[in-house]
């Protein structure tokens, strides 16, 4: 489990853009899952939409590419050097809105690896149920 330090070692990140709170799973080079908790809080509901928030899509495949990202980096001798760049996305799909309140899980797998480039199948759940997924293709670079 990574707590929100150790996410924060690996990315480059920040307030208010930082989607992911914690990392519960890292299965090798292969798999990660990561959680963030949906506030009311967050600057994005100002505006999306006044009096009816609702989570951006964007925003929750942003979470979901972190979460990979965490997971690309994690297999890296000095990660602090480097940085993921998402290059595509594929088979975007929003199934339910995220909410205010709700605790979004990223469960995020690598497809294919070559070299420094990595395709990844991520998935997004509140409650069990699939809010998001996506297809993408990263690449690892000196930062």
């Amino acid at each position: 489990m990574l707590d929100i330090a150790r996410i924060m070692d690996s990315l480059p990140h920040r307030y208010p853009f930082l989607l992911v709170d914690r990392i519960l799973e890292v299965d090798g080079d292969r798999r990660v899952v990561g959680l963030k908790n949906v506030s009311i809080n967050e600057p994005f509901f100002q505006g999306h939409f006044p009096g009816h928030p609702i989570m951006p899509g964007v925003l929750i495949v942003e979470a979901m590419a972190q979460t990979g990202g965490v997971l690309m980096l994690s297999a890296l001798e000095h990660p602090e050097s480097k940085v993921v760049y998402f290059m595509a996305l594929d088979d975007v799909k929003f199934r339910r809105p995220v909410l205010p309140g709700d605790q979004l899980r990223m469960e995020v797998e690598v497809v294919q690896h070559r070299g420094s480039t990595v395709r990844l199948s991520g998935k997004a759940f509140v409650e069990g149920q699939l809010v998001a997924e996506a297809g993408m293709l990263a690449k690892v670079v000196d930062r």
